[in-house]
């Protein structure tokens, strides 16, 4: 198959599959002119990395994780440690857009919104280091709301 061919039924662009072969993840045959020839297992590997990467695995995880594909010897203690380490940092990822979704909402619902000058988000935006961030509380807007 040619980059084409393999990129339609991977569905992958033929750039993230040319970058994916500078990054050693797959090593197509070339023909005699130079072209890439890719096969049945170069299309499996890239269906791998395509659901691996649309997981959120960074290149260096999908790299282990296609070694211990291909190690029939591996044990799964080993790809369950690569998987945990990645939930560990979703999960951080999610705790921070949380935490960064309250504080705008708190922002959103202390401003009036009205036609005055005066704005809250503004005010907390200008304030540099806010309370959140020096106390890891919520930001200012929920103190003024509340006193």
């Amino acid at each position: 198959m040619n980059i084409g061919e393999v990129a339609r039924k991977s569905g992958l662009p033929p750039k993230t599959i040319r970058y994916y072969e500078s990054a050693g993840l797959i090593e197509p045959a070339r023909t005699d002119n130079g072209y890439r020839d890719f096969d049945d297992s170069d299309l499996h590997r890239l269906a791998f990395l395509g659901r691996a990467r649309g997981l959120g695995f960074t290149i260096e995880e999908c790299r282990a994780l296609l070694e211990l594909y291909d190690d029939r010897q591996r044990a799964s203690a080993d790809v369950k440690r690569i998987a945990e380490g990645h939930l560990s940092r979703i999960d951080a990822r999610i705790a921070e857009l949380n935490a960064m979704r309250d504080t705008l909402a708190d922002l959103v619902s202390s401003c009036a919104g009205d036609g005055r000058p005066d704005c809250p988000i503004l005010a907390d935006l200008g304030a540099g280091v806010s309370r959140a961030s020096a106390t890891g509380n919520r930001p200012a807007a929920k103190a003024r709301r509340q006193a």
